[in-house]
């Protein structure tokens, strides 16, 4: 299993080839805010492990094993973004909290969250009948 610093490189790898069609160092770098050294140093490391091919100078491609595990890796944080959202955070503090608690949680809690998510989208007066209550609470707190 990859560590949460490595699935952090394997998920903007996976991104940035989705959107651009590749992946280099430098657009990395830009994208999690790290020194290019760190990113090669991390990028030979997810070499090793199979996870991408890299070549210097050339870039990198990610294997079968890091294409599935970046597809899951980016499900997972748009999946929390998703559940976030219904439950009212505001949008400001969901990135981070995300960023917070996404390498915490199991595949298992990750897959129950799915289903959670699954049925507030199957009615949206769920949606609606959770915020009526937020309000109320609110309400009862002032």
């Amino acid at each position: 299993m990859p560590t949460p610093s490595m699935e952090d490189y394997i998920e903007q790898i996976y991104m940035l080839i989705e959107d651009k069609g590749y992946a280099r160092v430098s657009d990395i770098a830009d994208a999690l805010a790290v020194h290019p050294s760190s990113v090669t140093k991390m990028v030979q490391k997810l070499d090793k492990d199979e996870y991408l091919i890299y070549e210097k100078y050339r870039g990198l491609v990610l294997t079968p094993k890091g294409q599935k595990i970046g597809k899951r890796l980016v499900y997972r944080h748009e999946l929390l973004e998703q559940l976030l959202r219904i439950i009212g955070v505001d949008e400001k503090n969901i990135y981070n909290d995300v960023e917070g608690i996404e390498h915490h949680l199991s595949w298992n809690s990750i897959d129950r969250i799915g289903d959670l998510v699954q049925y507030f989208e199957e009615n949206r007066q769920r949606i609606q009948d959770l915020r009526n209550v937020q309000k109320r609470n609110e309400e009862q707190t002032l």
